[in-house]
């Protein structure tokens, strides 16, 4: 394999990213985290519910949910640009659209409620 067919770090990183927010985010991930939780819970009086017992469920936790950030805000990222490019494209396709809407998601706020506005009262003026 050449250097040039070889994935980069970033498209690894975002392979693995979609694989976990799917895998994460499924029933049986669910499970795996009640039935953890309840062994967790259920080694208590063994460990006499000791400062360690309560530390490892805190850490574990925490660690995972501080990684777990990062993983999916990186899918959301990537499938709201391209939901974005998606509509960018059905606007510019669409002769009657107004492609200034293109760069609406660098709009500033006023700009942004002007346009809320105006499509407010369009929505009024179609419900009489």
């Amino acid at each position: 394999m050449s250097q040039a067919d070889r994935p980069t770090v970033r498209a690894r990183f975002n392979a693995l990213a979609d694989s976990l927010t799917t895998a994460l985010g499924s029933l049986p991930a669910l499970v795996a985290s009640v039935l953890l939780v309840v062994v967790w819970a259920l080694t208590g009086p063994i460990f006499n519910f000791s400062d360690t017992w309560q530390l490892f469920i805190n850490t574990t936790t925490t660690v995972v949910t501080f990684w777990m950030v990062f993983v999916i805000q990186n899918s959301a990222n990537r499938q709201a640009k391209a939901t974005q490019l998606k509509l960018d494209e059905i606007i510019r396709s669409l002769d009657s659209a107004r492609n200034e809407f293109v760069s609406l998601d660098h709009a500033t706020e006023d700009v942004l409620e002007a346009r809320e506005k105006e499509f407010h009262k369009l929505g009024e003026g179609s419900a009489t």
